[in-house]
């Protein structure tokens, strides 16, 4: 199964619930494969001792152009999205940190005067941590999308095992590609105003994709009802609320996983995880 932990905003705690998550299934014996895919910012590696095997260059294709075919005529700029082309009269010009490998100025081109060359946008590290196997993603500083890195690391997965996936925030293009390949996925939220309202993005999102969803809410007080009553209301699943306690701040803040520090939490990720089963089942 490939479970994805998402939110619609970053700081909520899915990278908390991804390796709590984790690790207690590990413990309870099930095969279990983290996959961070946060590639702009991994840090699920923070809260294991993680033994690397293989580390993997993730490689674009970008134009180059031949002067000697090139006529100048503009085609290619005008047939990129991203403005990573410039022509003038004498010369054409590619910006590589600006071009998104999309290839439709190769299409555009009449005169074959561009060919494609690699470039290194990022790597994807692969690796185990005490039973645990674990892939890393993470992007060059500077590149302008992860999408690729992305889309290489969930090549990744083990349909023999649970997978996890640590997935970006917010609900742009890299989440997109997190999610599309999931059996279900966690949304990660909390009960704050700020917090619903980028819960309600993330909802929107997965719906669009048919998704089967449930919700964990970070730092619960029972304060905020409006989020549990906008639950209700649209019959999504409450699958986990962690409690708003000092010593899981003070565990997280140590990079350790309050689920081994702390073992009366332990029995509600197998909670958790026994919830999914039941929706997907």
């Amino acid at each position: 199964m490939i479970i994805a932990i998402l939110s619609g905003k970053g700081g909520t705690g899915k990278t908390t619930v991804s390796t709590n998550l984790a690790y207690v299934l590990d413990k309870k014996g099930h095969s279990v494969k983290l996959i961070d895919l946060d590639a702009e910012e991994p840090n699920a590696h923070l809260f294991f001792d993680i033994d690397y095997s293989e580390h993997i260059d993730v490689d674009v294709k970008i134009p180059k152009v031949d002067n000697a075919k090139c006529t100048h005529c503009g085609d290619c700029a005008k047939a990129c999205q991203f403005s990573a082309i410039v022509v003038s009269s004498k010369s054409m010009l590619v910006f590589a940190h600006l071009c998104h490998a999309c290839g439709a100025c190769l299409l555009a081109c009449k005169y074959n005067a561009l060919e494609e060359i690699p470039k290194n946008i990022g790597k994807i590290s692969l690796g185990s941590a005490n039973g645990i196997d674990f892939v890393k993603s993470q992007m060059n500083i500077g590149e302008p999308s992860a999408v690729r890195i992305i889309r290489q690391a969930k090549k990744y997965t083990n349909k023999d095992k649970i997978n996890i996936l640590d997935c970006p925030p917010g609900v742009s293009c890299p989440t997109v590609e997190s999610i599309q390949m999931a059996d279900f996925c966690v949304l990660v939220t909390e009960p704050t105003p700020f917090g619903l309202h980028d819960l309600k993005l993330a909802v929107d999102l997965t719906r669009q994709f048919g998704l089967k969803i449930g919700i964990v809410i970070n730092r619960y007080d029972n304060k905020f009802i409006e989020l549990e009553s906008y639950l209700e209301e649209n019959n999504i699943p409450m699958l986990l609320k962690i409690p708003y306690d000092i010593k899981i701040a003070q565990s997280y803040s140590k990079g350790k996983l309050f689920s081994k520090e702390i073992p009366q939490y332990e029995n509600m990720f197998v909670e958790l995880y026994n919830k999914i089963l039941e929706i997907v089942q």
